[in-house]
């Protein structure tokens, strides 16, 4: 199927000159894991059909191409797609008769980096094909974010939160000693006032039996 296809991409030179195929972007940045679209744009007619269009987009590497996205026909062929892109790979079909074609690459890995091309079919009107870099930096590449001053606020604001209920625990002591010392010296000026009322009250007695006799 991938012959015949490239079959109608490649033995259309007669009408080929009249479609347009172009990219939106011709160059993409991106960090591994992270998600990307990739957009080609074509001419189109009012009345194109999604079964009279047919894709086959590739990337090309030092190592060997692979194949990103086939659709044959308005027909996606997961089949044909390389082992590498499984799984990763999404398109936009409502946008396709408009003469867009996104394909959305997630999670990312830096084997991505490369060329990307693809050839764009739409029968009765010809076909084309155009090509835009990725580079996908690894993780550890990246320049380090700097540090801010923020983590230091919020070490102050713990350490000052976690300081209160100390304070509030050491206030509550000192009103309790000071609770106790004052009941204690109160109990002990109780006792001599009741010691010094009995002591005068026989001093009293005494001088009465003296003054009798």
């Amino acid at each position: 199927m991938i012959f015949v296809i490239l079959l109608l991409l490649f033995l259309t030179p007669c009408i080929s000159g009249t479609f347009v195929v172009n990219v939106t972007q011709a160059s993409y940045q991106a960090e591994e894991n992270q998600n990307i679209t990739l957009e080609w744009t074509f001419s189109t007619r009012r009345d194109t059909s999604l079964r009279s269009i047919s894709t086959f987009c590739e990337l090309h590497t030092e190592s060997r191409p692979y194949v990103l996205f086939h659709l044959h026909q308005g027909i996606e062929s997961p089949e044909s797609q390389d082992p590498q892109f499984a799984g990763r790979v999404q398109w936009d079909k409502d946008v396709l008769t408009e003469g867009r074609l996104t394909l959305h690459v997630s999670r990312l890995r830096t084997s991505d980096s490369g060329f990307y091309v693809c050839d764009i079919l739409v029968r009765h009107d010809g076909s084309n094909s155009r090509r835009c870099w990725l580079n996908v930096t690894a993780a550890e590449e990246l320049e380090p974010q700097r540090p801010t001053e923020r983590p230091q606020l919020e070490i102050l604001i713990w350490v000052i939160f976690g300081l209160l209920p100390l304070g509030v625990v050491l206030n509550i002591s000192y009103a309790c000693i000071a609770l106790i010392i004052y009941n204690r010296r109160t109990h002990n000026a109780a006792i001599q006032m009741e010691s010094s009322s009995e002591k005068q009250t026989i001093r009293t007695y005494l001088r009465l039996n003296l003054s009798i006799k």
